[in-house]
C-alpha cells in the first residue's frame, strides 16, 4: 500500500509539475490610438478569454501609413505579423501584393467556418471583394463621411439644432449665420481629400477615376478636375476667404477643434462619434453629407473609409487555425454592434445593424443611423468606392493641392488639374509594376 502511495504522489507531483498547455499566439498589428486602441485591446482580450487555445497580442505600429511599411518590412524579413490592419486606401497594393497575403476567404473555409459574404453590408464587402468574388480581408472598421454640428452654436446663430444643412447651398447660409453670432470657425473639415472629393464624388454620382473608380483594373486614371468638382472647390475656396471655412490640417486634425467648440460645423469620418461623445461639452448632431440639389441623382451613397485586417502568409496551419477562429468570433452580431455603439463605426454585418436598430440604441442617439443608411444605398458603378493604387501617394499630392487653394495661391481648376496629372503619373507608375 505504503508503495502504491508513493507512486500515486510520484504521479500528481509529475502531472502537477507539467507545463500548462501552450497557446498559439496570433501577432495582431493595428493603428489605432487612444479610445480606439482601448477598443481593440477590449476585442482580445474578450477574444483570449473566451478559448484557452489561442492568443491575440494587438500591437499598435504607429500611423496606418507607418504599419504597412513596418509589415513590408518585416514580410521581407520573414517576421511579419499574422494580421495587419490596412487603411482602405492601401486595399490595391494588399490586392497586388501576390504572395505576401492569403484571402480571408480562404483562411476561414480552410479552417472550416462558415463565411458568408452576404451577411455584410453590400458596400463593405464589395470593397474588400476580388473581381472573382472572393473575400479578401476582414472588415474591421468600416466608416463613412458625416456632419456633425454643434446645436448650442445653432440655437445661439438663429438656427434651428434639429435641421442640420442638407445642400452646400445652406450650409454655406448655415456658415454666414454662425460667423455673425460670434463663432471663429463656422465649418471645417478633416481628411479633406477623402470628403471633399473622394465621398463627395459618389455622394453625387460621379467618377473619380475612371474604370468604375479603379474597380475595373489598373488602368484606371483619375478625372476629379471634371466642372462639379471645380464648382465644389471653387465654393469652399470663396467660404475660406469668407471666413467660413477653416482648414485646419491634414488627416484628422480637424477634429479637435469641433470637440472643442471652436468650429462650429465638420466633415469628417463617422468614427468621430466617440470621441466628440467623450470631449465635447456641448450638444452636437450628426447629419448626411451636404449635397449640390442641382445635380441629377443625389444623394446617392457616401465611399468606405477605415480599415480591414489582412491576413500575411508565410504562418503554420495550426496559426491560421487561430486567425479564423479569432475572425468568426469578430463576426458576432453582438461584438459587431457594442463596436459599432461604442465608436461610430459601421456596423459591418446586416445583423448586428438590426441588433442595434432593435435595442433602441438610434432612437436613444439620434443621428448614430447617419452611417448606415449613407451606406446601405444601391451603390452604382459610379459610386461602388474608389480602389486604386498608390492612393497613399496620390492622396498626399491632392492635399498639397488643395492646401495651394487654401492659401489662395492656386485656383480651383488649376490645382485640380496639377492634382489629377500629377495622381495618373503614380497610377502610370503602379500599372506598369503590377502588369503581370
Amino acid at each position: 500500500m505504503r508503495t502504491v502511495r508513493l507512486a500515486l504522489a510520484a504521479a500528481a507531483f509529475a502531472a502537477a509539475t507539467l507545463p500548462a498547455h501552450a497557446q498559439t499566439e496570433i501577432q495582431w498589428w493595428h493603428s489605432m490610438t487612444g479610445g480606439l486602441n482601448d477598443w481593440v485591446v477590449d476585442l482580445a482580450n474578450g477574444f483570449n478569454a473566451s478559448q484557452k487555445d489561442y492568443k491575440v497580442v494587438p500591437t499598435y505600429k504607429g500611423s496606418y501609413d507607418e504599419s504597412m511599411t513596418a509589415a513590408i518590412a518585416a514580410f521581407r524579413a520573414g517576421n511579419a505579423p499574422h494580421i495587419l490592419q490596412v487603411f482602405e486606401v492601401g486595399t490595391a497594393t494588399m490586392m497586388a501584393s501576390k504572395g505576401a497575403i492569403v484571402p480571408v476567404g480562404k483562411v476561414m473555409t480552410d479552417a472550416g467556418y462558415k463565411f458568408d459574404p452576404k451577411a455584410y453590408i453590400s458596400a463593405v464587402v464589395g470593397y474588400y471583394t476580388a473581381p472573382n468574388g472572393q473575400m479578401l480581408s476582414f472588415p474591421l472598421n468600416s466608416s463613412t463621411t458625416v456632419l456633425n454640428y454643434n446645436k448650442d452654436a445653432f440655437r445661439k446663430a438663429g438656427l434651428d439644432p434639429n435641421k442640420p444643412p442638407a445642400t452646400w447651398p445652406e450650409l454655406v447660409a448655415a456658415a454666414a449665420k454662425l460667423k455673425a453670432s460670434g463663432v471663429a470657425c463656422p465649418f471645417t473639415t478633416s481628411w479633406q481629400g477623402w470628403t471633399q472629393l473622394e465621398s463627395f464624388s459618389t455622394w453625387h454620382n460621379t467618377l473619380f477615376a475612371t474604370q468604375g473608380n479603379g474597380f475595373g483594373g489598373t488602368s484606371a486614371r483619375l478625372i476629379f478636375n471634371s466642372p462639379l468638382h471645380v464648382r465644389h472647390i471653387e465654393n469652399l475656396a470663396n467660404m475660406a476667404k469668407q471666413g467660413l471655412f477653416q482648414y485646419r490640417g491634414r488627416g484628422n486634425l480637424g477634429d479637435a477643434p469641433f470637440y472643442s467648440g471652436e468650429c462650429a460645423m465638420q466633415t469628417a469620418s463617422s468614427s468621430t462619434y466617440a470621441s466628440i461623445k467623450k470631449n465635447a461639452k456641448f450638444e452636437f448632431g450628426i447629419a448626411p453629407l451636404p449635397y449640390y440639389p442641382d445635380v441629377p441623382g443625389t444623394p446617392q451613397n457616401t465611399v468606405i473609409g477605415g480599415a480591414s485586417l489582412w491576413v500575411m502568409s508565410g504562418k503554420k496551419a495550426p496559426e491560421y487555425k487561430g486567425v479564423a477562429t479569432f475572425f468568426n468570433y469578430l463576426t458576432n452580431a453582438e461584438i459587431q454592434a457594442k463596436s459599432h455603439q461604442r465608436t461610430g463605426y459601421l456596423p459591418v454585418t446586416l445583423a448586428s445593424f438590426e441588433l442595434t436598430e432593435k435595442s433602441g440604441f438610434y432612437k436613444q442617439n439620434p443621428g448614430t443611423d447617419t452611417a448606415v443608411n449613407q451606406m446601405i444605398r444601391k451603390t452604382t458603378d459610379k459610386s461602388r468606392g474608389i480602389r486604386l493604387g498608390n492612393f497613399v501617394q496620390i492622396r498626399a499630392i491632392v492635399d498639397e493641392e488643395l492646401e495651394q487653394v487654401w492659401a489662395g495661391k492656386k485656383g480651383a481648376k488649376e490645382a485640380l488639374d496639377s492634382a489629377v496629372q500629377r495622381g495618373n503619373e503614380q497610377l502610370e507608375r503602379f500599372e506598369k509594376a503590377n502588369k503581370s
